[in-house]
């Protein structure tokens, strides 16, 4: 095979690899300081699009771990982004929180259950009955079904949640209308977000706790890909798949070096 590129540029995920139920990871507070005075583009992603970049700046820096805002890319942005380049100046019905409804007010787009041209489904922890019923039938009139990403469960201190993927489980059923998830493992996610650092697959890697997201998405978008065990997944669990990542190693204090 051909030696791939040397790695300029760093993906990462958040949850399972720089922080576990809200602790950060040994290593990660120097993995990011080693990218942040390197000068390397990085991102650091999550699925998650209930929160603004500047929110979980916020929260990660009262973990003691430093993310500039603009090196944070979420689902959220990744929706916004596709949309505004699919529907420029479009509308939207829109279930979420604020990450996802100012991402999509900045990026351009009018919030709206009259007649919108799509429906864009988020992660929040107030879904309602109400909220999903209008969504159905807007679908079933003609809006396109948009999900920021596929996530069946969330994590939280007192076990899994229902994420986005569940509840677009019950809408589909519901019409008969499949969403198009923007999030991992769409590599569409991580194209737009190496396009807004300016960086080249080739040359870039991706960090991350989940065979099914981190490393698949990272796999079709064409860049290494790194497995680290401080979160879902455990060594027994990669056989599971017909897929492998390019190199399995403990925790990201394995790979400071490697920046």
């Amino acid at each position: 095979m051909p030696e791939r590129k040397h790695i300029e540029s760093w993906l990462t995920d958040m949850d399972g690899v720089l922080m576990h139920e809200g602790v950060p990871v040994p290593g990660a507070d120097a993995f990011l300081r080693k990218l942040r005075d390197s000068g390397r583009p990085f991102l650091v992603l999550t699925n998650n699009s209930m929160h603004t970049a500047r929110d979980l700046h916020v929260r990660l820096k009262r973990i003691d771990l430093e993310v500039p805002v603009e090196n944070i890319w979420t689902s959220a942005l990744a929706t916004a982004k596709f949309l505004d380049t699919q529907h420029p100046g479009g509308t939207a019905y829109v279930i979420g929180e604020a990450g996802l409804t100012t991402a999509m007010h900045e990026a351009g787009y009018v919030l709206t259950d009259a007649d919108p041209d799509f429906v864009v489904l988020g992660e929040t922890r107030t879904y309602s009955f109400e909220a999903l019923t209008r969504a159905i039938r807007l679908i079933n009139n003609g809006a396109r079904f948009i999900a920021t990403n596929p996530d069946n469960t969330g994590p939280s201190p007192q076990g899994a949640l229902p994420a986005t993927g569940s509840v677009a489980a019950l809408i589909t059923k519901a019409t008969g209308k499949e969403p198009y998830f923007i999030g991992k493992p769409n590599p569409l996610m991580m194209r737009t977000g190496l396009n807004a650092i300016g960086a080249h697959s080739e040359s870039s890697a991706m960090i991350g706790d989940r065979m099914d997201t981190d490393v698949l998405a990272g796999l079709e978008a064409g860049m290494e890909t790194f497995l680290v065990l401080t979160g879902l997944t455990t060594v027994p669990d990669i056989d599971k798949y017909p897929f492998r990542p390019t190199e399995v190693v403990d925790s990201i204090a394995d790979l400071v070096d490697r920046v």
